[in-house]
């Protein structure tokens, strides 16, 4: 194995010695999933936890660092954990931030008065961990790294530094650094006003780093035009550098993706992103699929073809086209660019995978001086297994995994109900809604299941009203799940005629409902069946499927080969569950012990499945509870490619 990089820190304590073990064991466990399933993104992740196998050191460095680096590598190994629900790829995850993250919430080696915007970038790690386990080190991290940015300098204009020793200057890297975190911060702890911060820090770094002619943009600006590589009259450095544009294009999907819908700043960031795509795409080498490390002097002597920008902006075309902001053109060029990554940079090399072609760093400035030259560009290493370009590539290779797929939610919208299901806890001295939400990544929540949809390319909405043909409309999907009794909610919302009636039609037209109940007592069933019966359907007030403690094989149901749902899934999981009687035109697709446990309807131009459980929710698909041999998660991949390609097309 060709590995240039490698982590040389020793680790001598007991405790960080017995977590090694447990995680080499865990790896060790799945070698051989791996080894039969494995793709590009699983490979070269393989590769870096192989590397850095507990905390995060470079070349010559012995100590561990708070490195943005690491960050990029997480951030793809995060996307791999959500689409397969392999919880490996989480417990990595975990691991390595939680060398860094103390119990207190500070967090070693990270210094806010250094204001480097390269520091936030971990953030959006410890807003996962955060947002998945609810743990309080993890809350404490990321509001220290956000008040970084309430102090951090900035230019005239409000634009963040790049860093502390760096005044008046903005890089394109910076964007990524900082935005995307910063951005998620807003929408988890609902600090809206950042939006207007981070939509100014786009627009502002596109209107004094791009080329008017040729839509490009460069590496930085220097507001004080004082840096030897600034242009006196614009400010910005002398050349376009790949992998800077594309730190900023993932900057541009990664931040959007967590805009709320309707925000202005959305229209903003699109407009941006299609300007963005436009001008890389057109510097696409024809013949190779990806890009040269400056891309706009392809024939100059020296120059080379590089793999992290490649990746970079690869990304950033499939994952744009993905979320709907730009034209399903663009995926074109992504699927040319991935070709041309495999063939050109990713090796599997003595059984490991590797990828070669990544330019170590450039910058400008500092000491020595960087001037921004060509020659400085390419006097910089050229490195096999740098993890910016690992961590770049192993996430276009996730988002082209996605495409390959097959994205069927593409201009398709899932809606799912918070009325009927309308459940709220206190947080930090708030009431914040949880149970069964898009937004919920503990345990109870349907994250996973809004994350497989998006994977799609459908969007994912909630509705907060009572279900009428205005409200609907717009829908293709609608999910309702575990209406609420009295012990749930002071003053729940319950099923009428009305709204079962618009629900139906809405089906008739076309529409895909998905039921999810719950066992008798923990859901309002008599009510709720006012809608299910208009499908030939009835929730049982009964209780079946019981599981003492962590027995999981008293929840086992087996699917059966023939199954017109689950197509490739043999064994689920399914806790405490309600039965279903039907009549046409309902028909059981999953029976257990001569109990109807799901079932399917048509209805018109739509469909409607059923079952007496919330089943799908995050406990149960996101792989860090279930044992393997459990395939919920493939369930649930198959339940939402079934419901986006059923009803009206």
């Amino acid at each position: 194995m060709i590995i240039t990089i490698a982590n040389k820190r020793t680790v001598n304590t007991s405790k960080h010695l017995a977590k090694l073990m447990a995680l080499a064991g865990a790896l060790a466990l799945g070698s051989a999933v791996f080894a039969q399933q494995e793709t590009p993104a699983a490979g070269l992740a393989q590769t870096a936890m192989r590397i850095w196998p507990d905390s995060f050191a470079m070349g010559a460095q012995s100590q561990a660092r708070w490195s943005y680096d690491q960050g990029v590598i997480l951030k793809g190994v995060e996307g791999l954990w959500k689409q397969t629900g392999d919880v490996r790829w989480f417990n990595y995850l975990q691991h390595s931030m939680d060398f860094f993250v103390q119990e207190d919430g500070t967090i070693k080696g990270y210094r806010p008065d250094e204001y480097n915007i390269d520091h936030i970038n971990n953030g959006k790690a410890v807003l996962l961990l955060y947002r998945v386990t609810g743990k309080e080190k993890y809350r404490k991290a990321a509001m220290l790294l956000r008040n970084q940015l309430r102090t951090h300098p900035r230019t005239a204009e409000g634009g963040f530094w790049h860093k502390n020793i760096y005044p008046n200057q903005m890089w394109l890297d910076g964007l990524y650094m900082g935005q995307p975190f910063y951005a998620e911060y807003a929408k988890v702890f609902g600090e809206d006003t950042i939006f207007n911060d981070v939509t100014r820090q786009f627009a502002l770094m596109e209107r004094r780093s791009r080329d008017p002619k040729t839509g490009l943009l460069y590496h930085g600006y220097d507001e004080s035009r004082q840096q030897k590589w600034a242009d006196p009259a614009t400010g910005r450095s002398p050349h376009v550098w790949g992998r800077a544009l594309g730190w900023y294009g993932m900057a541009l999907v990664d931040a959007l993706e967590q805009y709320p819908a309707g925000n202005p700043g959305v229209d903003t960031l699109t407009g941006i992103l299609n300007r963005f795509a436009a001008s890389i795409t057109s510097l696409q080498d024809k013949a190779s699929g990806v890009w040269y490390d400056i891309p706009a002097l392809p024939k100059e002597k020296g120059n080379y073809l590089e793999a992290s920008a490649s990746s970079m902006l690869i990304y950033t075309l499939a994952k744009g086209v993905r979320l709907g902001y730009l034209p399903a053109k663009y995926l074109a060029n992504a699927k040319t660019g991935y070709a041309g990554l495999l063939q050109q940079f990713y090796k599997v090399e003595g059984g490991n995978a590797n990828l070669h072609g990544t330019v170590s760093v450039s910058g400008l400035g500092g000491k020595p001086y960087r001037d921004g030259s060509f020659a400085y560009y390419m006097s910089e290493k050229v490195i096999v297994n740098d993890p910016k370009g690992m961590g770049a590539f192993i996430q276009a290779a996730n988002e082209m995994d996605l495409v390959k797929n097959g994205l069927v939610g593409m201009g398709k919208t899932v809606l799912l109900d918070r009325f009927f299901n309308n459940e709220y806890r206190a947080e930090f001295g708030e009431q914040k809604r949880f149970h069964y939400t898009w937004e919920d990544m503990t345990h109870s929540g349907f994250a996973t299941m809004g994350s497989l949809f998006r994977d799609r390319g459908a969007k994912t909405l909630s509705l907060d009203a009572a279900p009428t043909a205005a409200n609907l409309k717009g829908a293709n999907v609608y999910i309702i799940v575990d209406a609420d009794t009295e012990k749930e909610s002071a003053k729940p919302n319950f099923m009428t005629e009305e709204s079962a009636r618009n629900i139906a039609e809405w089906v008739k037209g076309g529409g895909v409902l998905l039921l999810f109940a719950n066992d008798k007592g923990n859901a309002e069933l008599a009510k709720f069946n006012t809608l299910a019966s208009k499908f030939g359907i009835r929730f049982n007030e009964d209780n079946h499927n019981m599981v003492k403690n962590d027995q999981f094989e008293q929840g086992a149901v087996a699917i059966e080969a023939t199954n017109p749902v689950f197509k490739g899934v043999q064994k689920v999981y399914v806790k405490e569950l309600a039965s279903l009687a039907l009549s046409a035109p309902a028909q059981a697709i999953v029976k257990k012990d001569g109990l109807n446990v799901m079932a399917t309807a048509k209805y018109g131009k739509g469909m409607v499945f059923a079952i007496g459980d919330p089943w799908l929710y995050n406990e149960y698909v996101d792989g860090r509870k279930l044992p393997a041999d459990f395939q919920n998660h493939e369930a649930a991949r198959a339940l939402v490619q079934w419901a986006l390609t059923q009803g009206k097309k």
